[in-house]
Parts: structure tokens; C-alpha cells; sequence
């Protein structure tokens, strides 16, 4: 058994994170999962979420918005359509971020706008709970 996993999150911005790490957890579309050496290969879709990464007792949380996982023989690499370090993140900014979107998505009138703004509040209520855990 391998002692540690590579591990590699990318957004199209940058790199945020790679390198060798004891375990990762992630936000699967099916549910939280996490990834250890030597774990089975397989594919998932990623929702909004808290990605964290342990490593020699330590811990760092970031924060994917959508992408894709693919854990291989070599490790795991995230795909990230967003991904934020949530050391970084202004917890009051986002609550009146929230609180602007909720607002507008009251007063939405198309179906399109409405669908938008929708998925605006769902990212930004997963972004204020990682933030506050």
C-alpha cells in the first residue's frame, strides 16, 4: 500500500493545490466521498462544496463549484468549474451576497432568470456553510 496520494485540484484560473496528501474529501453529486492511496479507480461528477485535504495531521479546506473527480492508479485530480481556499473567503461578504440573490430571485420574472438566480442561491448557501464550519 502506497503511504500517500498525489492529488491535484485545477480551475481553469490555476492550480490550487497539488502535491502528496493522506486522504481527500470531496463533494460527489452522490454524496460526500473520499479518497485514500491505493483506492479504486473510478469517475465522478462534483457539486458545490468543501474539498478537504488532510496531510501530516493538518488540515486545508477549499471549495469547488461543479467539475468532475477521476481517481486513478496515479491519484486524484478535481477538475474544478470554481475553486476557492476557504481560509481566504469573507463570511460576511458572502451573506449579503446570499441575501442580494435571494432578493433578486423574488423579484425574478423569466424562467430563465429564475433558474439562474436559483443556482446562484445554492452556490452561495454551500459557500456560507463551508465557510462557518
Amino acid at each position: 500500500m502506497a503511504d500517500k496520494l498525489q492529488f491535484s485540484l485545477v480551475s481553469p484560473e490555476r492550480e490550487l493545490f497539488s502535491g502528496e496528501v493522506d486522504q481527500v474529501d470531496a463533494p460527489g453529486t452522490e454524496g460526500m466521498f473520499g479518497v485514500l492511496p491505493d483506492h479504486a479507480p473510478f469517475m465522478t461528477t462534483l457539486k458545490s462544496g468543501p474539498v478537504t485535504i488532510f496531510n501530516s495531521g493538518e488540515t486545508t479546506r477549499l471549495f469547488v463549484r461543479g467539475g468532475f473527480a477521476d481517481v486513478t492508479p496515479q491519484g486524484l485530480t478535481i477538475l474544478a468549474e470554481e475553486a476557492l481556499d476557504l481560509a481566504k473567503i469573507d463570511a460576511s461578504a458572502i451573506g449579503v451576497d446570499l441575501k442580494n440573490a435571494r432578493e433578486d430571485l423574488a423579484d425574478a420574472k423569466t424562467e430563465h432568470e429564475i433558474e439562474h438566480l436559483q443556482e446562484k442561491v445554492r452556490y452561495l448557501e454551500a459557500l456560507e456553510t463551508a465557510v462557518a464550519a
